[in-house]
């Protein structure tokens, strides 16, 4: 500690930019001055790129607060945070960096803001290594509303890998408090639907590719469901650039929704991204867990910072979990315990992620 400032090694564990979406929403909520050192020191280009510079500019205009060694490349950082306001606010990658990962940043802190607010963030929504924006909406968006807040997510353009140059608006009114989730009980699966999208300079045959390898692909799994993947071309003034992609979603009896998605890209075989896809779905339904792999991480802040005992069933729990629930412990009074799930089926992988949450007051409601 250097005065009261928290101090972060961005180094460890996953060692990327997640620590930094961690760390920073929980200092602004928490109004905690933080450094962050070695920022990113796991990756081949270590430092901020563009969306972590985005990430971190949008989390000090919305609370008026102070950051220094805010450069591209930069491996340190110092935050000083103020009050969380509200209002219009635009964060803008420049690159086809995430949307999806700014809105992760992002949308913690505006719960506990004094007035509602409009994000807009532009650049890819569509991306790799990280969820793309129709998971957002169709897994995440669902799930994470659970915690008894609402949101509106209106994608006004898609963008894709090199440029980007998508934009999607989120509103959101601040709440008092957030409820504890129980997500324990993953039931059967009652339907499967998705879509394969094609954008730009793509023929639509591709789209239909994609989707029928998938299907057959879990048909070899899943005789007996229907399965709905809509083949789409998005309209070309919703679209900046060329892009390819599919998500699959599968709803169970209690609600749940486990995904599998992949992106495509220049040389990879359409059947090749369909399967790939199935694969991941499959994967995420055999460990009969209650969330997939990639929301796991994405609830732990709501849950550091919910009132109550939130409970999670997951599959194994991943390196992006683990950091997540560490930095959230360090920063946040949240206890969190993970447990191997005590299956009446051996061959299941599941475990149990309970936090014993802060229960973050907003103090300007």
């Amino acid at each position: 500690m250097d005065g009261d400032r928290v101090e972060i090694d961005g180094g460890i564990m996953e060692g990327g930019g997640q620590i930094l979406r961690v760390s920073t929403a929980l200092s602004c909520l928490l109004g905690l001055p933080l450094r962050v050192r070695r920022i990113r020191a796991g990756r081949s280009q270590p430092g901020l790129r563009p969306q972590h510079l985005s990430g971190l500019e949008i989390i000090r205009d919305l609370c008026e607060g102070k950051l220094e060694g805010g450069e591209i490349g930069s491996t340190e950082i110092t935050f000083t945070p103020g009050k969380i306001k509200g209002g219009t606010h635009i964060a803008d990658t420049k690159t086809a960096g995430s949307v999806c990962l700014l809105m992760q940043v992002a949308m913690p802190c505006v719960l506990f803001a004094a007035s509602p607010s409009e994000l807009h963030f532009k650049g890819g929504t569509n991306a790799e290594m990280a969820p793309q924006i129709d998971y957002t909406l169709m897994v995440f968006k669902p799930i994470v509303e659970k915690f008894n807040f609402t949101f509106n997510c209106d994608i006004k353009k898609r963008g894709y890998y090199p440029q980007g140059g998508g934009e999607v608006v989120v509103q959101m009114s601040p709440v008092k408090e957030l409820s504890a989730i129980n997500l324990t009980e993953r039931g059967t699966v009652t339907k499967i639907y998705g879509r394969a999208f094609v954008a730009g300079a793509l023929p639509i045959k591709l789209a239909k590719d994609m989707s029928a390898a998938a299907v057959r692909c879990i048909r070899k799994e899943i005789r007996d469901l229907y399965i709905n993947i809509q083949p789409v071309r998005e309209p070309d003034d919703q679209a900046f650039g060329t892009g390819s992609g599919i998500i699959i979603v599968a709803e169970t009896s209690t609600g749940c929704l486990l995904a599998g998605s992949s992106l495509g890209k220049r040389g990879k075989n359409s059947d090749k991204v369909g399967i790939e896809a199935a694969e991941i779905l499959l994967k995420n339904l055999k460990h009969g867990g209650a969330v997939d792999d990639s929301l796991q991480d994405q609830l732990i802040i709501f849950m550091a910072l919910a009132k109550g005992v939130s409970r999670v069933k997951s599959g194994p729990i991943t390196l992006h979990t683990q950091t997540a629930i560490h930095f959230a412990e360090q920063l946040t009074k949240a206890k969190f315990t993970v447990t191997k799930s005590e299956e009446e089926d051996p061959s299941k992988d599941t475990y149990i992620i309970e936090c014993q949450g802060m229960g973050m007051i907003n103090s300007n409601l």
